[in-house]
């Protein structure tokens, strides 16, 4: 039996073709008949192309139901799904094409002419166009493409996705993910949060990212469930038709907005049986806060992109605030001490790793930084610190990596500082983060001038940074000192750079 994704989640297609898979607050829907038949044209038409199983198809384009149906032709052709954020700037979409080397490159009509000399310098034949209602040269060079296509079978280690996330080397790493690892993955969160066909799941995620393309669809997808699909979130908008759903998956700041709304309690939260929170630690006062509001008590998560998620607080049990609960079905957690192999007594603190079938295959053409993310007895090194407390639920109490969550995006201090210092004018940078009431956290650059800076100030650095990453990596602030604060071996002692800057943006109280 193939182990193809598609396959597992066509076996969970209602009986019923006209069942709604998705539907847009403008009144347009997509049936689950609809999908299977547009995912069979979109690989007809891939095919056609010359595009073979294991082939990268990159895709940067504004959320539409179009995107999650390229998804699914790429699962159902056996090719290699790549989600570009739509926030990433031409000089980092360069990096992934020139890595990745996808066979095809589907963007925004907007970005058609920047993206097409992305490819040509990489030596990328096809481009296509993708709009966010059903137009676009994709969709329209597919449109007469047989829905007749056979899903391709696939082994369990066969690539399904491919995710880039930054390092603190500074250049992004393809997570290689394959059938085995979303497949088992989905199949846990669907047991685990009890997902069924009369599920209607309000999506206000993002689909560049793991949160709102693997967790939240593959759910629905997997259990015959519907969606309600925003664009993107908006709180009053989300308020209105909640009514209408009953779960719902957000990041830490969407739920800080929800309670800024003076509207928003009980009464728009009655039809609702589950909130889920990740990608950003949840604050233990906004956990209370949503509790003594709505009577719901949110479900917080742990994950990565390297392996889907890991463990969750229970669905039937207490769900305490300021902890990620228990390991999923299939996954194994161990907290251990500097040997990166001893497990650690109940409580004490360590470096959190993980193993399972959830855990991907490794890194894209980098096995030597594959080798050393893994232990010698195969353990995944998350870069977390945590404990297990006596009931068994991990808490989170640090990062390893120099690492800041914005917003619930994965920003990594040493891009942002590379990019700073080669602008002329500047001697060196730190990047820090700090605590910050909407988005968690945000970073702060601290930067050292040269003697001939000819007056370049904090509009100037961030202007530039604007220019090269995306906006959400950019620091919300720009300080200068006359030297950085280093210990007894020359190391820029961020911890105090953090201290120094901690109440930066502190509401008062």
């Amino acid at each position: 039996m193939t182990a193809s994704l598609y396959a597992k989640m066509y076996a969970h297609f209602p009986p019923s073709e006209s069942a709604v898979l998705l539907q847009a607050p403008g009144g347009r829907t997509i049936t689950y008949g609809m999908a299977h038949e547009w995912s069979g044209r979109y690989a007809h038409f891939m095919s056609s192309l010359g595009l073979e199983k294991g082939d990268r198809v990159a895709v940067q384009t504004e959320k539409s139901a179009e995107a999650l149906l390229v998804y699914l032709a790429c699962l159902r052709g056996g090719f290699v799904f790549l989600p570009m954020n739509t926030a990433y700037r031409p000089d980092e979409v360069d990096y992934l094409v020139s890595n990745a080397e996808p066979a095809l490159i589907l963007c925004s009509p907007e970005a058609e002419d920047s993206t097409r000399a992305i490819a040509t310098r990489h030596g990328v034949e096809h481009v296509y166009t993708l709009g966010t209602r059903n137009d676009g040269s994709f969709p329209n060079a597919a449109a007469d493409a047989s829905p007749q296509f056979p899903i391709v079978a696939c082994d369990p280690d066969d690539l399904a996705a491919m995710l880039y996330t930054s390092g603190t080397t500074g250049k992004p790493k393809g997570a290689m993910l394959t059938h085995r690892n979303l497949a088992s993955n989905a199949e846990a969160l669907v047991k685990s949060w009890r997902f069924s066909g009369t599920d209607v799941l309000l999506h206000a995620l993002p689909i560049f990212h793991a949160h709102g393309l693997f967790v939240a669809c593959h759910c629905v997808l997997m259990s015959g469930a519907r969606m309600i699909w925003l664009s993107k979130f908006d709180a009053d908008e989300v308020i209105r038709l909640m009514p209408q759903a009953t779960v719902f998956m957000g990041v830490p700041t969407f739920y800080t907005r929800l309670l800024s709304k003076p509207d928003f309690g009980r009464e728009a939260t009655a039809t609702m049986r589950l909130f889920t929170s990740g990608s950003a630690p949840l604050l233990a006062e906004t956990h209370t806060q949503f509790s003594s509001r709505t009577g719901h008590a949110i479900l917080e998560r742990y994950g990565m992109t390297e392996t889907g998620m890991n463990t969750g607080n229970p669905y039937d049990a207490e769900r305490r605030p300021g902890t990620v609960g228990f390991p999923f079905p299939g996954v194994s957690v161990r907290v251990v001490g500097e040997d990166d192999v001893t497990a650690l007594p109940t409580g004490s603190v360590g470096a959190i790793q993980v193993k399972g079938d959830n855990v991907m295959l490794g890194y894209w053409r980098m096995p030597e930084k594959t080798k050393e993310e893994f232990t010698a007895d195969g353990w995944f090194k998350t870069g977390d610190v945590g404990k297990i407390d006596p009931e068994g639920y991990l808490h989170i109490v640090g990062r390893a990596k120099d690492l800041i969550i914005s917003g619930g995006y994965n920003v990594y201090p040493k891009e942002i500082e590379g990019v700073i210092d080669d602008m002329p004018g500047i001697d060196e940078s730190a990047v820090v983060g700090v605590l910050h009431p909407d988005f968690g956290e945000v970073g702060v650059a601290v930067v050292k001038l040269l003697p001939k800076a000819n007056g370049l100030g904090e509009e100037a650095i961030l202007g530039h940074l604007k220019q090269h990453l995306a906006n959400y990596k950019v620091p919300k602030r720009v300080f200068f000192t006359d030297e950085l604060p280093r210990n007894t071996m020359g190391k820029v002692q961020k911890n105090l750079l953090r201290d120094q800057y901690k109440d930066l943006f502190r509401l008062p109280s």
